[in-house]
């Protein structure tokens, strides 16, 4: 007899560089947990993100702007991520990076913009009236044509819904007739019509019919409960950006003239401003009668430094207007070139932009953080580490930097797993010091060497 083991078909999730981090790792007063949620050390930076995220949570900060300054590897991208995941799946977030801006097809400002549309939600809140049940009956009642001939046409069409609670008999308009026939709707079937746009979906065939053939191809659903005729509150969230291309692509048609244009479409249009304006009259209309509430997100543009003046005075424009987000900005840059002018300035930021910020600062980790930090990453690639081990990657990483560190540790578990170890020991670090050089080893390297090296 032969036992085979068979391979688990869970799928594991990638390990990215900041899958350790689940929020802010805040207490309920706001005070920082020294280790939480993925979190090592920036206390300040953390509780400064907490009093934003409750700014954006209260709707206080649609419009302000934040930047996070720092040097590389000190977690400000983190820092970012913490705050979209303490304000959950419900408030946009999205991020970009500064070199994103540059494109042969699209003005740079209308990168900026697309970005700020998609970090604006609109939640619209709608009653609908329904006919929910499955197909009892459907019967097309038909008539002499009024326009000649022996043809016949459909006048009106009969249907019978049921449900768990009782059943109904509705007369329906002859393009309903025409949706149930789109829909390819027969007796036995569960299916759903809008009272107020006649628009009719088909859910699936009822489960009572399930065990009609051994083998078919038909989504089986429950009998709907309550009432056949039932109003249901339906929440959708969507984001400006979405209602732009919506209604910036016009709706082609079936024939083949259509059908080859959509084939052959053109470069990457722009959305007009005009077109913006129209769906922003609309938009304030949905908010002024209640029908939808506005959801500022956050866009977050990593190495902001990497804008020029355009973008920049764009930027001033944009986040005083009505329908902004909170932008938040992160940069390791100190004082620099602003790109496209002469001028130096902290961060590569003009300063009356720089004057609209409220500024968040990273500081450096100290070794024990850097050892906590790397125990962490550790724990969430599944690498067995000891403590001799973890304290030279710590030597390492104050010496080089923490990415470098933490770089090591999936190399140091490949060769523990060669050596025939599961545990990575201290000589397994050693012996990857010599064979990965870091940044700033190969800096010094090749100005020792620098007549070995093309110029």
């Amino acid at each position: 007899m032969r036992i085979e083991e068979v391979a688990s078909t869970t799928r594991a999730q990638r390990v990215a560089t900041h899958t350790h981090i689940k929020g802010l790792g805040l207490k309920d007063t706001g005070d920082a947990l020294p280790m939480g949620m993925g979190w090592v050390g920036q206390e300040q930076a953390r509780e400064a993100c907490g009093i934003v995220v409750d700014m954006i949570k209260a709707k206080k900060m649609a419009g302000r702007a934040l930047l996070m300054a720092g040097a590389p590897g000190t977690g400000k991208t983190a820092l970012a991520l913490g705050i979209a995941q303490e304000l959950g799946m419900k408030v946009p977030f999205c991020p970009m990076v500064g070199s994103e801006v540059y494109s042969s097809e699209v003005k740079k400002t209308e990168v900026l913009m697309e970005n700020f549309r998609r970090s604006i939600g609109l939640r619209i809140k709608e009653n609908k009236e329904v006919y929910e049940g499955e197909v009892t009956e459907l019967t097309p009642e038909e008539t002499e044509s009024t326009t000649g001939g022996y043809g016949k046409v459909v006048s009106h069409v009969v249907i019978g819904l049921k449900t768990v609670k009782g059943t109904k008999q509705l007369k329906l308009d002859p393009t309903i007739y025409d949706a149930l026939q789109k829909e390819k709707v027969s007796v036995g079937d569960v299916i759903y019509i809008e009272a107020n746009s006649g628009a009719v979906k088909r859910v699936g065939r009822c489960d009572s019919y399930a065990t009609e053939f051994d083998l078919e191809a038909e989504e089986y659903v429950p009998l709907p409960k309550g009432e056949v005729h039932k109003k249901k509150e339906i929440v959708q969230d969507v984001t400006l950006h979405d209602l732009d291309s919506a209604n910036a692509k016009p709706q082609g048609g079936q024939d083949i003239m259509s059908v080859m244009g959509q084939m052959l479409k053109p470069k990457k249009t722009e959305i007009t401003e005009k077109l913006r304006q129209e769906i922003n009259k609309v938009v304030n209309r949905y908010i002024d009668t209640g029908v939808a509430e506005l959801v500022p997100g956050v866009l977050f543009i990593d190495e902001v430094h990497m804008l020029d003046i355009e973008c920049f005075t764009f930027l001033n424009r944009a986040l005083e207007s009505s329908l902004a987000p909170i932008v938040i900005f992160a940069t390791n840059r100190g004082i620099c070139e602003i790109r496209g002018t002469d001028l130096n300035s902290p961060h590569g930021i003009p300063v009356d932009l720089l004057d609209r910020l409220v500024i968040v600062r990273t500081l450096p980790y100290t070794p024990e953080e850097i050892v906590r930090i790397l125990a962490v990453r550790a724990q969430v690639e599944g690498i067995t580490v000891d403590e001799e081990s973890l304290a030279k990657l710590g030597e390492i990483g104050e010496r080089t930097s923490l990415r470098h560190a933490v770089q090591l540790l999936t190399p140091a578990a490949i060769m523990s797993g060669t050596n025939g170890r599961e545990e990575v020991a201290a000589s397994d670090i050693e012996e990857l010091a010599d064979l990965f050089v870091d940044a700033k080893a190969s800096a010094k390297l090749l100005a020792e060497q620098a007549e070995h090296y093309l110029v």
